[in-house]
């Protein structure tokens, strides 16, 4: 049992998180799939998986690393039609720090002004503390911004993440004025017990730095390797840049995406006694949900 607070840059009013006793918990908050025309995507029904089953076999040889790593031969896919659901509703980030540092991310529509990303694309070293703009861009496609772009100044994090860097807790929220997830829509997300997450197909995509620059989003999916009691191993494609992405769930065929965790560290993350190669990402626990209803409720107009 934990209590966690949220933490946010110096002109917002503290957040406070409240405790919950219960691991075995369900939550789930619906999302929504904007007022933007939707067409059929074909990139969803082609790569998405869905409920648990067996690995999907790997090739071997490659690379990783301690940040967000290809494992094995890079198997990600390039997302072309992102002004579609549920492409759209995950955003290119670009992070400027108070110090002139520049970095990329990838963060996802949580609430009509919300934006769900890792900790450590709001608050790090790199940045001096925290980030003094970043610009989101939903569904970004190279030059293409088909939703414009929001410079936002205000965000949170965890406190836990902020006074200490843990990673089970490297979660993080851009707080925008404008309502981008009325027009994009946003996920829903849900804190689920480890039994309900043991062996499921997960999907992450986001903007990686070593394809596209941060300016093209990929994807990859394959199963989930390991739950903790806060986070999430896996044997998916990742890299530097995609910290912050969605990781979701589809629990049965034509159920909406669930995001379940927020994608942050690579195989250098996963502890050496897990006897794994996975990337890995903090769980949405009770507490984590109920920090992003917080923020959500926070960043509703009136």
């Amino acid at each position: 049992m934990i209590e966690l607070n949220s933490t946010s840059k110096p002109s917002q009013n503290a957040l406070v998180g409240a405790e919950f006793a219960v691991a075995e918990d369900r939550r789930v908050r619906s999302g929504s799939e904007g007022t933007h025309e939707n067409g059929r995507s074909r990139a969803l029904e082609k790569f998405v998986v869905t409920g648990k089953g067996a690995p999907t076999e790997r090739r071997t040889s490659g690379f990783g690393g301690a940040l967000e790593s290809v494992i094995g031969v890079d198997d990600r896919e390039r997302i072309i039609e992102t002004d579609i659901q549920p492409w759209r509703m995950i955003c290119a980030l670009r992070i400027h720090g108070a110090n002139g540092g520049v970095g990329i991310g990838t963060g996802w529509l949580a609430g009509p002004r919300t934006v769900v990303t890792a900790g450590h694309c709001v608050h790090h070293s790199a940045l001096a503390g925290w980030a003094d703009t970043i610009q989101v861009s939903a569904g970004q496609d190279r030059s293409d911004r088909p939703f414009g772009t929001i410079t936002a100044s205000r965000f949170s994090s965890v406190d836990r993440w902020v006074s200490n860097a843990d990673p089970d807790f490297d979660v993080g929220c851009i707080h925008l004025d404008e309502s981008l997830g009325d027009t994009v829509g946003w996920f829903s997300t849900a804190s689920l017990p480890p039994s309900q997450l043991e062996a499921h197909r997960i999907n992450i995509s986001g903007y990686p730095s070593d394809r596209g620059a941060g300016t093209e989003q990929y994807f990859h999916a394959n199963r989930i390797l390991h739950v903790s009691d806060r986070r999430v191993f896996y044997d998916v494609d990742t890299f530097g840049g995609q910290s912050g992405s969605p990781v979701w769930i589809h629990e049965e065929d034509e159920a909406p995406p669930l995001v379940v965790a927020i994608h942050a560290y690579g195989t250098g993350g996963t502890p050496f006694d897990l006897g794994i190669t996975a990337n890995s990402a903090p769980r949405i626990i009770p507490e984590v949900y109920d920090l992003i209803e917080s923020w959500i409720e926070a960043d509703s107009p009136g």
